[in-house]
């Protein structure tokens, strides 16, 4: 990669492009954001800090139909998906700035014996580096860039290639909103800069990345040999459990939103359909009809409900992922095209634990649907995949959801709902998506120094 480039998906045509950083750059900009840290956020408090983050949740709102162009043109998003998200993320950078007052008060500790008190102070680490992918390009940076400079770290920021311009619209309205100069930096930095100058850095405290699994444990790898502290989010393979229902139009509208929001192209999209017996053909054919009805078209229109994939070479994995599936056995019930990064939606059934599809991640409006005789062998199912980032359960017996979300192993489980995250929510799985939670209390505490103070009189 010699430099950041936007290619329009639903087009293939070629956009702006934008220079990789040289080396000595990328050294400055540590250096800025290093002594960003000991000037401006050793020198303003918590309010100071939230309030400009509160003017950053406001130029989102203001600016709102430019930047969703953007990531429209970057990487083939809806433009009502488009919106949302930019809102989303206005909601976020504003949550942070209503209570990170509260999450960061100092938490008195209860003494076992002796005089005087104690307490934990959170402070901030220093130097943070994101690395964030091209399906949510603000929403993944907010949930990152939101706590931690509320809390006073600061951040280098190296978005996906294909997003540059929205990379770069982000860091103007850090800048415009009050931050000043390395408190917030945009990096078109490469992967060996990542791994070669700014994780070895000893001024840099953490990172943080949300991408594939490879990506991931590259990442880990070197943060791991230079003692740097790591969150990840590495995608998932999120389960859709069906035990009962009392209107299945219902819970089949909940099943295909999670499944086509963001064309497909979410980590903690439902993937896999897992349905009780006695409505899994009632379940398939209602399914199979509601979400062949979302036709691929042009990302900038109103009424489109799923544009693109991000890429063509997106599109043309899926596809082979598909044939792949179909010549190890599968079902296909509705079988999606494809034209250019366009892919209409395709379902699956008879995926068999011997086929790749059965641990595979689907990205993309692909569908994968398993019949099950039981709580318990659905629940086997479930887990039977490296993943846990969510997951989904639908049932009429409360006692149920409680007991079956106890047993499904992911970082998070909707009951009975979708598309249901939230600023105030947790978002973070298990066993290979990850560790870590971001938004919610948790998620301005992963980069603090949770600093223990001690007074004896």
């Amino acid at each position: 990669m010699s430099k950041y480039t936007v290619t329009n998906p639903a087009t293939g045509a070629s956009g702006s492009s934008f220079p990789l950083a040289t080396d000595d750059e990328v050294t400055a900009a540590i250096g800025a954001a290093d002594r960003a840290h000991s000037e401006f956020s050793r020198g303003t408090s918590v309010a100071e800090r939230a309030a400009l983050m509160q003017r950053v949740a406001d130029l989102h709102t203001e600016r709102r139909e430019h930047l969703a162009e953007l990531i429209v043109r970057e990487m083939g998003k809806p433009v009502e998906q488009a919106l949302g998200e930019v809102d989303f993320s206005a909601d976020i950078y504003s949550y942070y700035a209503t209570h990170g007052e509260a999450f960061l008060a100092d938490e008195p500790i209860e003494l076992l014996g002796g005089e005087g008190s104690a307490f934990i102070r959170n402070a901030s680490l220093g130097v943070l580096l994101g690395i964030m992918p091209w399906n949510f390009p603000y929403y993944q940076v907010a949930r990152f860039a939101g706590p931690n400079l509320v809390l006073g770290n600061t951040i280098l920021l190296k978005h996906a290639s294909q997003c540059p311009e929205s990379a770069a619209a982000i860091e103007e309205i850090f800048a415009d909103a009050g931050f000043p100069a390395g408190a917030y930096r945009n990096l078109y930095a490469s992967s060996a800069q990542i791994a070669d100058i700014i994780i070895p850095d000893p001024r840099v405290c953490g990172v943080s990345l949300t991408g594939s699994e490879g990506a991931g444990a590259a990442v880990a790898e070197v943060a791991g040999r230079n003692l740097k502290k790591v969150v990840l989010e590495l995608g998932g393979s999120d389960p859709f459990i069906v035990l009962s229902t009392d209107n299945l139009d219902e819970a089949v509208d909940a099943a295909v939103a999670a499944r086509i929001d963001n064309s497909g192209q979410s980590c903690n999209a439902a993937k896999r359909f897992i349905v009780i017996d006695d409505l899994f053909d009632a379940f398939v054919e209602s399914f199979t009809a509601k979400i062949t009805g979302n036709v691929p078209a042009d990302p900038t229109s109103p009424e489109t409900t799923l544009g693109p994939l991000s890429s063509l070479g997106a599109a043309e994995g899926l596809e082979e992922q598909v044939q792949r599936a179909e010549a190890q056995g599968a079902t296909v019930h509705a079988r999606g095209s494809r034209k250019g990064a366009f892919f209409s939606p395709t379902v699956l059934t008879d995926v068999s634990p011997e086929s790749d599809a059965y641990r595979e991640e689907f990205f993309g409006p692909v569908a994968a649907i398993y019949r099950v005789q039981n709580e318990a062998e659905a629940v086997q199912v479930a887990n039977d995949i490296p993943y846990g980032l969510g997951s989904y359960l639908f049932t009429t017996d409360p006692e149920q959801a409680l007991r079956v979300a106890d047993l499904i192993d992911a970082g998070m489980v909707f009951i009975n709902g979708s598309l249901l995250d939230s600023p105030e929510l947790p978002f973070g799985g298990v066993k290979r998506s990850g560790f870590g939670r971001e938004l919610g209390r948790f998620g301005i505490a992963e980069f603090a120094n949770k600093k223990l103070i001690r007074i004896l009189k």
